[in-house]
């Protein structure tokens, strides 16, 4: 996911977004722990996703308390 896709969705969509993506994960690790799974470069994509994700909201949280 794109931080600009990230920019445009709300505080709520972030947060159902990042359970979502820190439950796929999750399986992506089982999963690979268990037998290798063919694409590892998408754990990476997922930690990324889920970083970005962490810090606009991070950063929303800091806008909002300098308001």
């Amino acid at each position: 996911m794109k931080q600009e896709v990230i920019k445009e969705l709300s505080t709520n969509d972030l947060r159902e977004r990042l359970e979502e993506e820190k439950t796929q994960l999750l399986r992506l690790k089982l999963n690979h722990a268990v037998s290798p799974i063919e694409n590892p470069h998408k754990m990476r994509e997922y930690k990324r996703t889920v970083a970005r994700i962490l810090t606009e909201m991070s950063k929303r949280e800091k806008d909002a308390q300098s308001k």
